[in-house]
């Protein structure tokens, strides 16, 4: 009897032990946000999202740079502007680069304490810039002014040290200054020989060689009128339309010299989105809010969309 009952009780432990050694089942992780609050009176305008889960954010109102956590859509200043704004962004090799604006300047930021690497000075802000964007190729970083037919270029030294001054590379060919804003958005060419920029009042994309050489990029009776900010994903050209609240999709041969509209997308959450960046299969956009009066207590964010 004691033999059985002692048999019993081991089996029972057994079991016991089984049954706790099984897990409990993993809790899902919680989707990321679709939008983002930005600070009240913050007037976003740029975006850059880098390798990992982070977007940075720039101010129209005083060049803040505003950096938020993608996962929980939480949020902090990350850098201080110097009073101007802060336009196009774009990250590279642990830097970010900032367009200024009307002051007619750029700067280079470190990723990792926010501190100001090196500041150019463009144009004097007396003739009237717009450095509205930039984008970074291997060797250099490029900046559009949307108020001359200038390019500006920081060539990079070796192992990417930045240089003691800007080029300015003078726009030739295709392209003709009009009234309001010209160049603004920039991307390189699918095979990465030249740039594209887009001519916001024209509605004209341009494919631009590294001597400044413009001719006007064929995509048929397709105008991309507003256009903004400019992401090449493979040989698809995504095209900001702002004031149009969509995103027009052009195919892009390899060269860059011509495309087709393949599709645009437009959502009920976009309040005038100016640029955009990519994170894990979706898009995210900051709404600028261009038709909203701007006063120190108006909302702003960003929202995300699928990439289609």
């Amino acid at each position: 009897m004691l033999r059985r009952t002692l048999a019993n009780v081991l089996c029972l432990t057994a079991v016991a032990v089984t049954v706790s050694a099984v897990p409990a089942a993993a809790a899902s992780p919680a989707p990321p946000p679709t939008a983002i609050t930005l600070p009240d009176g913050f007037q976003p305008e740029g975006i850059a999202i880098g390798d990992k889960p982070y977007a940075y954010f720039g101010s129209r109102v005083d060049g803040d740079i505003y950096r938020a956590d993608l996962r929980t859509g939480t949020g902090a200043t990350f850098s201080q502007g110097p009073g101007t704004a802060s336009l196009g962004l774009k990250i590279d090799d642990g830097r970010l680069f900032v367009a200024g604006g009307a002051g007619g300047d750029a700067r280079v930021i470190d990723l990792r304490t926010g501190t100001v690497l090196k500041s150019y000075q463009l144009r004097p802000p007396a003739d009237g810039p717009f450095i509205n964007d930039v984008v970074v190729t291997e060797d250099a970083a490029w900046f559009t002014d949307s108020r001359s037919l200038t390019l500006f270029k920081l060539p990079f030294g070796r192992h990417g040290k930045l240089p003691g001054a800007a080029v300015a590379v003078p726009l030739t060919g295709d392209i003709q200054l009009q009234t309001g804003n010209n160049a603004n958005g920039i991307s390189t060419t699918p095979d990465g020989r030249a740039l594209i920029i887009v001519q916001s009042n024209t509605g004209f994309l341009f494919r631009v060689t590294t001597a400044g050489v413009t001719s006007r990029i064929d995509v048929g009776d397709t105008l991309v009128t507003n256009g903004d900010g400019l992401w090449l994903r493979g040989r698809d050209l995504y095209v900001v339309q702002n004031r149009l609240n969509q995103i027009a999709e052009i195919r892009l041969n390899r060269s860059g010299t011509a495309g087709s509209l393949t599709g645009t997308t437009t959502d009920a959450s976009f309040d005038v989105p100016t640029t955009i960046a990519e994170f894990r299969g979706r898009f995210y956009l900051p709404n600028a809010r261009f038709t909203t009066p701007p006063t120190p207590e108006t909302t702003y964010n960003a929202v995300s969309v699928p990439i289609p």
